[in-house]
């Protein structure tokens, strides 16, 4: 096991996927100033902290780390060195997505930031460094930019996919590419009551768009309607609706999070009877299914107060049991970041990276 200090407190990890810079992983950070005069704000809502309150700073980094090659002998991931070769300052980050387009010359990262606005930055693999190629405002700066997501996960053209952000204010946001390189928002419409804290592509389907927020609510959209009302609203959740990711290797398939310690996995078929529903143990504020498709049962959760964990949901039996693998509960404060490496030794297990938020640490492990 490796641990990092980020310095600043840390919500967001990114493996690369793309085949030129696989070794790289980003590390995003949010630094909340001290208010000048005493807030009323809720000491657990991290990321709304001074939605409603005097405007206060934001700051935030994105760290990027490169990855010593494997082990072969052991294939373990704790056993490989990380060293950091180059930092971003931005406004706080919230999220972070590779784009998954490896048409691409180089690999293209976005970054959602606490001021309303959403830049597309490209990792020079030579130089190693991140050139910003495109910047997008989705909002007013005083509204944070809370997720983002990509696309392009199974399909790919020689544009860069389209993105879907969504905003403290309730609304989600679409932003197309225009030339190859750039994005702009082309449309965007309010979906939830209260902060949406994910919004997800269907990557079998691009004209899908899911959503949940702290309304408790997970929610779907058709972009070619007006997206004036959801396709569908589930309302079986007991606390807000954290993470969402659509499978990129089982058609239908979906894992959704919440702040009710659960991830319920549903057929997008039929979104409002989960096939089947385990506890994490802490609010599962990111979800990332494993990005072989030879695990493809196995999914990395994010639990907040709860560490992070490994799950492994039996899709060939039919009966969809569900089991954790392994825990890492290294982490002393909430934990918001993980991700699965795209590399992958023959006989080994995926190097994972996490972080955390208080004690501002980036861990890599394997599982």
């Amino acid at each position: 096991m490796v641990a990092l200090d980020t310095i600043f407190p840390a919500d967001a990890v990114e493996f690369c996927p793309h085949p030129d810079a696989q070794d790289i992983v980003v590390c995003g950070t949010y630094k909340l100033d001290e208010p000048a005069i005493e807030s009323t704000e809720d000491p657990d809502d991290d990321f709304g902290g001074g939605i409603s309150s005097p405007p206060q700073r934001r700051r935030g980094q994105c760290l990027v780390y490169q990855l010593d090659p494997w082990n072969r002998l052991t294939g373990k991931g704790e056993n490989r060195g990380i060293r950091q070769i180059y930092s971003l300052d931005l406004p706080a980050v919230l999220d972070m997505k590779w784009c998954h387009n490896t048409k691409s010359a180089n690999p293209v990262l976005a970054i959602a930031d606490s001021e309303g606005g959403v830049t597309l930055h490209e990792w020079q693999t030579t130089e190693k460094t991140l050139r910003q190629i495109s910047a997008a405002e989705c909002a007013s700066s005083d509204t944070l930019c809370l997720s983002l997501d990509w696309s392009d996960r199974r399909t790919q053209g020689s544009d860069l996919g389209s993105l879907v952000v969504s905003l403290s204010n309730g609304s989600l946001c679409l932003l197309s590419s225009r030339d190859g390189h750039d994005v702009s928002p082309t449309r965007s419409w309010y979906a939830h009551d209260y902060e949406p804290w994910v919004a997800a592509w269907n990557y079998w389907d691009t004209n899908i768009i899911y959503s949940g927020g702290d309304d408790l609510k997970w929610k779907g959209w058709d972009v070619r309607q007006d997206c004036s009302q959801p396709i569908f609203t589930n309302k079986g959740f007991d606390a807000g609706v954290t993470s969402i990711q659509n499978h990129p290797h089982i058609e239908h398939i979906i894992a959704v999070g919440s702040y009710d310690h659960s991830v319920k996995i549903f057929d997008v078929r039929k979104p409002l009877t989960a096939l089947t529903q385990v506890d994490v143990g802490g609010g599962a504020w990111r979800i990332k299914w494993h990005p072989s498709p030879s695990r493809k049962g196995d999914a990395l959760i994010a639990c907040t107060h709860d560490g992070v964990k490994t799950l492994h949901v039996d899709f060939d039996s039919g009966d969809f049991q569900s089991v954790v693998l392994k825990r890492f509960d290294a982490h002393e404060s909430m934990a918001y970041g993980a991700d699965w490496s795209y590399e992958f030794p023959r006989g080994g297990e995926t190097t994972i990276g996490s972080c955390s938020f208080y004690d501002h640490v980036f861990h890599l492990w394997s599982g």
